[in-house]
């Protein structure tokens, strides 16, 4: 399956932004995200058709500089770990003629840990694919025009950011990295939420049917005088 894959986007696969583009700036805060362990693994992966060769060792070292170059720069209060394995690559290489030279693709797994709780996050490994992105050099293919040394660091980048953009999606949409005190007062606030209405249920079902006044003690009642 990720040889099909891997054979597929070498084909067709190019981005059009840059991955560091926004290294410039000090992130924006990712709840109490902080990065702890760094954690890169790359046994055996496929490679793909036409590829250069590449070792576990410059997978490693390509793939932890780029994820702590960017993840080094966030200062929330909570540690959180990542487990990354390289699952596939095409290091598109020269020689191959323009109308059919390869592009260079990353398949990367990933694993998000919280230190504090020591438990993963994600149920499942996020598989990411990261793509070369588009410039002067790789528009006719990169194995052309780049080293394989630049091909990695260009990929494992772009797989960093991409990182990044998961890790916001899940923030937002699923609440991981919110602080715990915050987490804590939402809770209360829904618990309280949930206790009004359970009153106001109760309210309800006690209200007497009859919209008749009671009576005074010794005073008849329509009903009772008729």
């Amino acid at each position: 399956m990720i040889m099909r894959v891997l054979a597929v986007l070498s084909l067709v696969g190019v981005v059009a932004c840059s991955p560091t583009a926004d290294l410039a700036e000090k992130p924006v805060p990712l709840g109490d995200f902080s990065f702890g362990h760094n954690v890169v693994i790359a046994k055996d992966p496929v490679k793909g058709p036409l590829s250069r060769g590449a070792t576990e060792e410059e997978w490693v070292g390509a793939l932890e500089t780029a994820i702590g170059t960017r993840f080094d720069q966030y200062e929330g209060d909570r540690l959180y770990h990542f487990g990354v394995a390289v699952q596939g690559y095409v290091l598109a290489q020269p020689g191959i003629p323009v109308v059919a030279s390869p592009k260079s693709v990353l398949i990367i797994n990933l694993d998000v840990w919280d230190d504090a709780k020591g438990v993963k996050l994600n149920a499942e490994p996020k598989q990411i694919t990261a793509l070369e992105r588009i410039s002067g050099e790789t528009f006719v293919g990169s194995g052309l025009t780049q080293s394989k040394e630049q091909q990695m660091k260009n990929l494992s980048e772009n797989a960093a950011r991409l990182i990044k953009v998961y890790l916001e999606s899940q923030h937002k949409e699923e609440g991981w990295f919110v602080p715990e005190a915050a987490a804590q007062s939402e809770q209360a606030s829904e618990a309280d939420s949930a206790a009004t209405a359970e009153r106001a249920d109760v309210i309800d079902q006690t209200v007497p049917l009859s919209s008749e006044p009671a009576a005074a003690e010794g005073e008849l009642t329509p009903a009772a005088a008729l």
